[in-house]
Parts: structure tokens; C-alpha cells; sequence
């Protein structure tokens, strides 16, 4: 499930450990951080509507903060992406080296501060949404089929409908993975650990892509139309 793919080179790896560290830092703002997605904005639109309606566990105020910083961070891919057009490579290394620095402040302010308060339990789901929306626009603009990183009702739908596409199968495993290691390591270890993880990743995705972009020839790494 890692192996290079001939049309879209490493990144069809890569975008899955991207698809892992969703789960992981979806664990972490939803069982830490008041039961709030980051990266998963469909969860966040009807936590809201529940939260109007007055559902007990829910805040308004969390979900729209989410969908706030998950917006900002999702204007700044799209402006990376188009800074970097013409190489995926690139423009994924760029991607990934600024939201590992999110996410990297995000774990420190965790471990200092912990996640209870509501300055920091704010200022971590604001940091870490940032995060996957620029991951998200930029994922996005890679065009790589059935890897979105973020959302799989239209991947785990094409795969049932359309019974073939083992991407989309390795996607929904991979997401899967990171919500149990990430939901593992919150309730019986901490959230700073958690981040350490998703941090860790985004470091590896970086330098991996990077060597790639160097070793592997160009046309992998064209942007597609």
C-alpha cells in the first residue's frame, strides 16, 4: 500500500500517510478537545446545527472556531498552490514542512500548558485546524484520484458502488489506523504524545518528498489538469 503509483510517482504514498495523520489529530480534537473535528469540516457543519438545538457536549462556539482556522488555513494552500504550480513535489514538501510547524507548536502548547483550559483548548483546535486546511487545499490541488486525506463518504461510496479501487480501500484503512492509534495514545497515554506522532509524519512526509522530488524523473511530479 506504500508503493510508488506509475502515474502520481510517491505521492500516492505520501497523500496515505497524510490519510493517517487525519485520524490521528481528528482522535485528538474530538476525545481532547471537546468533542470538535479539525479536519473533518462535514462533522463541524452538523455539530453546529446539534449545538444551536441545544445537544448537551457540543459547543457552537468550538465548531465554528474549527471551521474559522480550517478556512484561513485552506486559503493559504490554495495560495501556495498557486505559487507552485508546476511541481507536485515541491508544492507538496512546501505543504507539509509549514504544517508540521503548526503542528509542532500545537504539541509543545500542549505539553506546556496542557488542553483543558479554554485559552489552550482553543488555541489548539485553531492551530491544528490551520493545519489540515492547507493540508486539504493542497491535497487537493495534487489531483490525485481517491486520496482526499480528509473526507471519505465519496471514496468509501465509489468503492461500494463501483466495487473495484484498491486506493480507495487502502485511503479508508489508513484513516482508520490513525482514528485507533490516535484515540490510543489520548485516552491511555496523552495528548502531547498523540501530536508527537502526527508530527513525526508530517517531518517524514516532508523528507521523503523532498528526496523524491530529486530522485524521481519529472513527469511524475507534473501537475495534472
Amino acid at each position: 500500500m506504500l508503493r510508488a503509483d506509475p502515474e502520481h510517482g510517491p505521492l500516492v504514498p505520501m497523500l496515505l500517510v497524510l490519510t493517517l495523520v487525519t485520524g490521528v489529530v481528528d482522535a485528538v480534537s474530538y476525545l481532547a478537545l471537546g468533542h470538535v473535528f479539525v479536519a473533518n469540516m462535514t462533522g463541524n457543519v452538523v455539530f453546529l446545527g446539534f449545538a444551536l438545538a441545544g445537544a448537551p457536549g457540543l459547543s457552537a462556539t468550538a465548531s465554528l472556531a474549527a471551521l474559522a482556522a480550517f478556512l484561513l488555513g485552506a486559503l493559504a494552500g490554495g495560495h501556495l498552490a498557486r505559487r507552485l504550480p508546476g511541481h507536485r513535489g515541491r508544492l507538496l514538501t512546501a505543504a507539509v514542512a509549514a504544517q508540521a510547524v503548526l503542528v509542532a507548536v500545537s504539541t509543545a502548547l500542549a505539553a506546556a500548558l496542557g488542553h483543558a483550559t479554554e485559552p489552550a483548548r482553543y488555541a489548539l483546535i485553531g492551530l491544528l485546524a490551520l493545519a489540515m486546511g492547507g493540508q486539504n487545499a493542497v491535497v487537493r490541488s495534487l489531483k490525485v484520484p481517491d486520496l482526499t486525506t480528509t473526507v471519505l463518504t465519496m471514496t468509501i461510496t465509489a468503492l461500494a458502488a463501483d466495487r473495484t479501487g484498491p486506493r480507495r480501500f487502502a485511503s479508508a484503512v489508513w484513516m482508520f489506523a490513525g482514528a485507533l492509534l490516535g484515540a490510543v495514545l489520548v485516552l491511555h497515554v496523552a495528548v502531547p504524545v498523540a501530536l508527537a506522532l502526527a508530527l513525526a509524519l508530517l517531518v517524514a512526509v516532508a523528507v521523503l518528498t523532498r528526496l523524491a522530488a530529486r530522485a524521481v524523473p519529472a513527469p511524475a511530479w507534473t501537475a495534472r489538469r
